[in-house]
């Protein structure tokens, strides 16, 4: 896929935030100076904004990380011949699939340590609610997956011998990934944009940052602007790579 789709779609959002501003009321004074690239102030408060990206991206990625090898094992309890586990899986991914995530953030920040006995920062709580919830998700589209895949691939494994660990490592697995890329590049994007709600324990992370300049210069439209723009521009980058990474699946 070539990088036009993208350009396209991000010259859409663009010329419909400029009609939006157009079409605004005449007496809101815009104070688009305090994010302009032209000013000292500007780029100071820019880079303040800016700055939250990397604590994005480093806690989605280790959740969605972590959730997808939680999901992965919850996943294999789904499709065992034991009925407890079974009983298990079904448990955990009803539990965690009807807990709000931002009330499960809370829970894990403020409960957790208390239950444990433990200190837990803003970006280890995160991670943990992020991934506990995001994992009975995973859970389902892994065992989907891997119930895909026809009777005949396992049949064939075992009369070559092999046992349960190298049934799933060579044959089932790399042909359940493929077809369950495409909901786990969706996970991604949902966890980027559910990453936001970790703001409200006092992560550093884009939206935080957006919340505090709006606090200090009192500039909302103009910041969550650029808070949009940003979250835009992640999602759209990683919506092409996930893609790019379905067709090149596709030729091996």
């Amino acid at each position: 896929m070539s990088a036009k789709p993208f350009l396209a779609r991000l010259a859409l959002c663009c010329a419909i935030g400029a009609i939006l501003t157009g079409c605004s009321s005449s007496t809101y004074e815009w104070g688009w100076f305090e994010i302009m690239p032209t000013t000292d102030q500007g780029v100071a408060n820019l880079k303040f904004l800016a700055g939250g990206v990397w604590l994005t991206l480093a806690l989605s990625l280790t959740s969605i990380s972590f959730s997808i090898l939680i999901g992965l094992f919850i996943a294999l309890t789904g499709i065992s011949e034991i009925a407890w586990l079974r009983w298990a899986n079904r448990t955990y991914v009803e539990i965690f699939r009807a807990i709000p995530i931002l009330v499960l953030i809370l829970w894990v920040y403020y409960g957790l340590p208390v239950v444990l006995g433990i200190s837990m920062n803003p970006f280890t709580a995160g991670v943990v609610a992020l991934a506990i919830s995001d994992s009975a998700f995973e859970a389902e589209i892994f065992r989907a997956g891997i119930q895909s895949i026809g009777r005949g691939q396992i049949e064939a494994a075992d009369s070559l011998g092999l046992n349960y660990y190298q049934k799933m490592r060579v044959i089932i697995l790399p042909q359940a990934v493929r077809r369950i890329l495409p909901p786990l590049g969706n996970q991604f994007v949902y966890m980027l944009k559910m990453s936001s709600l970790v703001s409200i324990i006092g992560l550093q992370e884009l939206t935080r940052r957006a919340n505090e300049l709006t606090v200090t210069v009192y500039r909302p439209l103009e910041i969550y602007t650029v808070l949009v723009v940003e979250y835009l521009l992640l999602i759209l980058m990683f919506s092409w790579m996930v893609r790019r990474l379905e067709q090149r699946l596709k030729f091996h």
